[in-house]
C-alpha cells in the first residue's frame, strides 16, 4: 500500500507548526528552569525541533501507512487531496467535534475539583504564581490539537488497533474481516491511559507522585483521550484535532480569561 506523500508532508508541516506554537507558553511554564540552562536557549530550542520533527515524520509516516489497513484515516484531508467535495462532510463533524471538545474540558475540570476534596491539587497557578496569558494558551492549544493527535491516535491507537486486529484474525481465520469494536475500543482506553501516564514527569515536576496524583494524571488525561479516540475511530483524525483543540481553549484559554479580568 502507497504512503500518501502529500498528506504525510501537510501533517508533518503542520505538526512543526504545532512544535513552535507551544513554545510561549512552554517557556512561561518553565521560566525558572531556563535560569540555569547548560547551553543557549536557542541551541536547546533548535534541538528540540529538530528532535520532534524526528519523531512525528515516524509518526505520522507509520500512522498512515497502517491507518488504511485497520479502515482509521483522515476523511477531509484525503477527500480533498483526491479532488472529492468535502465542505460538507466537514460541516457534519463541526457540531459534534466542538461540542464533545467543550465536554471534555469541562468534565477535566470537574473530575479536578472532585480529586481536590482528596487533597489532591495541581494547579500551576498555585505552584508558583505562574499566570501563562490566554494568547499562549491559544497558540499552545494547537500543538494539543495538531500534534498530540497525531501522536496518540494517529501513531499509538492506530498501532495498537493494528496489532489488535493481527491477533482477532489469528484466532478467527477466514472471510475478510474489520477490526471487532472491542477491539478498537480497547486501543482507544489504552492510548487514553498513555497518555496520562505520557503526563507524570511533568507533574513530578509539581509535585511528589503518590498512588491519588497518578490516578488523578491518567484519569483527568484519559477522559480527553477517549472522548478523541472515538471520535477518531467514527469521524476521523479530523474530528479528533478539532475536538482536543476545543477542550484546550476551554482548559488553557478561557481560565487565563478570568484570571486576567479578575487582576
Amino acid at each position: 500500500m502507497k504512503t500518501n506523500w502529500k498528506l504525510f508532508i501537510i501533517l508533518l508541516i503542520a505538526s512543526i507548526f504545532g512544535i513552535l506554537a507551544a513554545f510561549p507558553y512552554t517557556l512561561t511554564i518553565q521560566g525558572s528552569l531556563l535560569q540555569s540552562l547548560p547551553v543557549p536557549l536557542y541551541v536547546l530550542l533548535t534541538g528540540q525541533i529538530i528532535q520532534n520533527t524526528i519523531l512525528f515524520a515516524f509518526a505520522i509516516f507509520i500512522g498512515l501507512f497502517l491507518a488504511k489497513k485497520v479502515g482509521l484515516g483522515l476523511p477531509v484531508l484525503e477527500g480533498w487531496l483526491e479532488g472529492r467535495e468535502v465542505k460538507s462532510y466537514l460541516k457534519s463533524i463541526l457540531g459534534i467535534s466542538i461540542g464533545l471538545g467543550i465536554l471534555a474540558g469541562i468534565l477535566i475540570i470537574g473530575l479536578d475539583y472532585l480529586f481536590s476534596f482528596a487533597g489532591v491539587t495541581i494547579n500551576l497557578t498555585q505552584a508558583g504564581q505562574i499566570n501563562p496569558p490566554a494568547w499562549q494558551g491559544f497558540l499552545a492549544s494547537f500543538y494539543g490539537g495538531i500534534n498530540e493527535e497525531i501522536l496518540l491516535r494517529l501513531f499509538v491507537m492506530t498501532l495498537l488497533v493494528w496489532i489488535f486486529f493481527k491477533i482477532q484474525k489469528f484466532f478467527k481465520k477466514g472471510e475478510k474481516q474489520k477490526p471487532a469494536k472491542i477491539v478498537v475500543w480497547l486501543a482507544i482506553i489504552l492510548a487514553a491511559v498513555m497518555f496520562g501516564i505520557g503526563h507524570l514527569p511533568t507533574v513530578m515536576a509539581l509535585t511528589t507522585l503518590t498512588p491519588l496524583v497518578i490516578i488523578r494524571t491518567i484519569v483527568l488525561n484519559g477522559v480527553g483521550g477517549i472522548i478523541f479516540g472515538w471520535l477518531y475511530w467514527r469521524k476521523g483524525l479530523e474530528s479528533a484535532m478539532i475536538s482536543h483543540f476545543s477542550a484546550d481553549i476551554i482548559l488553557h484559554v478561557i481560565p487565563a480569561l478570568v484570571i486576567a479580568n479578575t487582576l
